[in-house]
Protein backbone atom coordinates (compact mmCIF):
# COMPACT_ATOMS: atom_id res chain seq x y z
CA UNK A 1 0.00 0.00 0.00
CA UNK A 2 1.13 3.53 -0.80
CA UNK A 3 0.50 6.63 1.33
CA UNK A 4 -0.95 9.57 -0.58
CA UNK A 5 -1.05 13.12 0.73
CA UNK A 6 -3.45 15.76 -0.49
CA UNK A 7 -4.47 19.38 -0.54
CA UNK A 8 -8.22 19.83 -0.95
CA UNK A 9 -10.19 22.95 -1.88
CA UNK A 10 -13.25 24.05 -3.77
CA UNK A 11 -12.78 24.11 -7.53
CA UNK A 12 -13.76 27.79 -7.69
CA UNK A 13 -11.10 28.73 -5.11
CA UNK A 14 -8.24 26.66 -6.45
CA UNK A 15 -8.87 26.90 -10.18
CA UNK A 16 -10.37 30.39 -10.50
CA UNK A 17 -9.38 32.57 -7.53
CA UNK A 18 -5.82 31.34 -7.05
CA UNK A 19 -3.07 31.56 -9.70
CA UNK A 20 -2.77 27.80 -9.34
CA UNK A 21 -1.94 27.01 -12.96
CA UNK A 22 1.22 29.09 -12.50
CA UNK A 23 2.10 27.11 -9.35
CA UNK A 24 1.77 23.80 -11.20
CA UNK A 25 3.82 25.06 -14.16
CA UNK A 26 6.54 26.27 -11.80
CA UNK A 27 6.67 22.97 -9.94
CA UNK A 28 6.62 20.91 -13.15
CA UNK A 29 9.51 22.96 -14.54
CA UNK A 30 11.41 22.49 -11.26
CA UNK A 31 10.93 18.72 -11.43
CA UNK A 32 12.07 18.62 -15.07
CA UNK A 33 15.20 20.63 -14.28
CA UNK A 34 16.06 18.19 -11.50
CA UNK A 35 15.11 15.21 -13.68
CA UNK A 36 12.67 14.20 -10.99
CA UNK A 37 9.62 12.09 -11.82
CA UNK A 38 6.27 13.87 -11.38
CA UNK A 39 4.70 12.68 -8.12
CA UNK A 40 1.62 14.91 -7.97
CA UNK A 41 -1.72 14.96 -9.76
CA UNK A 42 -4.68 17.34 -9.95
CA UNK A 43 -8.00 15.50 -9.56
CA UNK A 44 -11.40 17.18 -9.90
CA UNK A 45 -14.09 15.72 -7.67
CA UNK A 46 -11.75 13.11 -6.18
CA UNK A 47 -13.37 9.76 -5.50
CA UNK A 48 -11.30 9.15 -2.35
CA UNK A 49 -13.58 11.65 -0.57
CA UNK A 50 -16.31 8.99 -0.64
CA UNK A 51 -14.36 6.80 1.79
CA UNK A 52 -15.99 6.76 5.25
CA UNK A 53 -12.74 7.66 6.98
CA UNK A 54 -12.55 10.91 4.98
CA UNK A 55 -16.21 11.95 5.37
CA UNK A 56 -15.38 14.58 7.99
CA UNK A 57 -12.88 16.28 5.67
CA UNK A 58 -15.31 16.15 2.74
CA UNK A 59 -17.98 17.83 4.87
CA UNK A 60 -15.62 20.77 5.52
CA UNK A 61 -14.88 21.42 1.83
CA UNK A 62 -17.25 23.30 -0.50
CA UNK A 63 -18.29 21.21 -3.48
CA UNK A 64 -17.38 20.63 -6.23
CA UNK A 65 -13.90 20.07 -4.93
CA UNK A 66 -10.48 19.53 -6.40
CA UNK A 67 -7.43 17.85 -4.88
CA UNK A 68 -3.75 17.83 -5.54
CA UNK A 69 -2.61 14.34 -4.60
CA UNK A 70 1.03 13.43 -4.13
CA UNK A 71 3.26 10.74 -2.72
CA UNK A 72 5.56 13.53 -1.48
CA UNK A 73 4.45 14.95 1.90
CA UNK A 74 6.90 17.88 1.66
CA UNK A 75 5.25 19.03 -1.59
CA UNK A 76 1.82 19.01 0.06
CA UNK A 77 3.19 20.97 3.04
CA UNK A 78 4.69 23.50 0.61
CA UNK A 79 1.31 23.81 -1.18
CA UNK A 80 -0.53 24.27 2.12
CA UNK A 81 1.79 27.12 3.08
CA UNK A 82 1.50 28.69 -0.36
CA UNK A 83 -2.28 28.42 -0.71
CA UNK A 84 -3.31 28.81 2.94
CA UNK A 85 -7.10 28.25 2.67
CA UNK A 86 -7.02 24.53 1.89
CA UNK A 87 -7.49 21.27 3.77
CA UNK A 88 -4.78 18.65 3.93
CA UNK A 89 -4.71 15.00 4.80
CA UNK A 90 -3.48 11.60 3.83
CA UNK A 91 -4.79 8.16 2.99
CA UNK A 92 -3.48 4.77 1.97
CA UNK A 93 -4.45 3.03 -1.23
CA UNK A 94 -5.37 0.71 -2.65
CA UNK A 95 -7.60 -0.28 0.24
CA UNK A 96 -11.09 -1.66 0.82
CA UNK A 97 -12.55 1.88 0.76
CA UNK A 98 -10.18 3.54 -1.75
CA UNK A 99 -9.49 1.25 -4.68
CA UNK A 100 -7.97 3.87 -7.01
CA UNK A 101 -6.23 6.87 -5.37
CA UNK A 102 -6.45 9.12 -8.44
CA UNK A 103 -10.02 8.32 -9.46
CA UNK A 104 -12.44 11.15 -10.16
CA UNK A 105 -16.20 11.40 -9.91
CA UNK A 106 -16.24 14.11 -12.60
CA UNK A 107 -17.93 13.09 -15.80
CA UNK A 108 -16.49 14.06 -19.16
CA UNK A 109 -19.10 14.66 -21.84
Amino acid sequence: MQTYYYVLASQSFLLEEEPFEEVLRERTRNYQEKEKEIDFWLVKQPAFLEAPEIAETKAKCPQPSVAVISTNPQFITWLKLRLEFVLTGEFQAPSDTIAEPLASLAFVS
